[in-house]
């Protein structure tokens, strides 16, 4: 643990560098809200717009009031995390389900660091870890803690029941940031949904084995997901070539849904250094 908080601190530490030299700012501009919240009725006073008046309270005859807003500043950052089994591809000492690890605790010591408030839903199939949102620093350490700890009971995966999940657990807009290998099927209506009613960030991780496969010849592969071990040719051509468009067809087919809706998307590979991604994630939203 103690190890893992040393390399998001590190991650975090290279992030703020970059956003502060080359933005001149700091995540402010990614985690704040800038909206206008109602929070208060007072009597009309000469000078003001009338586009503030409330005519449903008005119309009472207790006198013209008009509403007060203030800014809306606190934003929640909310993590949507796929543990499921097929983030477990790559070597044993860097994953995909570890980068995503690596990757959400370093945007959840930047949203803390600005007093956002912070919640995280990890799923397979089922509910694997649920954190409402909270401010304060022992909420995002405990979301750190757990995200560290965690051991999925289930290896399946439904990115849409995720995603609906979300939708009924978040009232206010918020900030979303949705990560997976996006390896599952019938989820583009929720994120359509998700998107339209919230700031979304989508991210994508991927292992290079499962764009462009060793040749190795016949050998047995197990899907972790199912349970079931299949022999493929990897040194066909015509295999190797299938599994490459496929992960392709998959990447350009999310990313332009991102793109209609105005979610941002970012793809990761498990195994490159994220942050100069991130920073430029960041100066995209900013």
């Amino acid at each position: 643990m103690d190890e893992f908080l040393a390399r998001l601190r590190n991650f975090d530490i290279r992030i703020r560098k970059a956003v502060n030299s080359q933005m001149r700012g700091s995540f402010r501009s990614v985690f704040k809200g800038t909206g206008l919240e109602f929070t208060d009725l007072r009597t009309y006073q000469y000078g003001d717009d009338v586009r503030a008046i409330d005519w449903n309270v008005s119309s009472k005859g207790h006198g013209t009031f008009v509403k007060v807003f203030r800014e809306e500043k606190d934003q929640t950052v909310f993590f949507v995390v796929d543990v499921s089994a097929s983030q477990q591809v790559g070597p044993s000492y860097r994953d995909k389900l570890a980068a995503t690890k690596e990757v959400c605790g370093v945007l959840a010591l930047s949203a803390i660091r600005e007093a956002s408030h912070v919640g995280m839903y990890c799923f397979s199939d089922q509910k694997e870890k649920y954190i409402k949102p909270s401010n304060g620093l022992k909420t995002g350490y405990q979301l750190i803690m757990s995200l560290y700890k965690l051991q999925p009971e289930s290896g399946r995966t439904s990115i849409a029941d995720a995603l609906l999940f979300t939708l009924n657990a978040l009232k206010r807009r918020s900030v979303v940031i949705l990560l997976s290998d996006f390896i599952d099927q019938q989820y583009e209506h929720n994120l359509k949904a998700l998107a339209k009613k919230h700031d979304l960030v989508v991210i994508h991780l991927y292992d290079q084995r499962e764009v462009k496969l060793p040749r190795l010849g016949i050998i047995p592969v197990h899907d972790t997901e199912t349970g079931r071990t299949i022999w493929v040719n990897t040194s066909s051509a015509a295999f190797r070539n299938g599994l490459h468009d496929t992960f392709r067809q998959n990447q350009v087919r999310l990313e332009r849904l991102c793109k209609q809706y105005n979610a941002n998307y970012l793809a990761l590979d498990s195994q490159e250094d994220f942050v100069p991604k991130l920073v430029e994630l960041f100066r995209v939203r900013k």
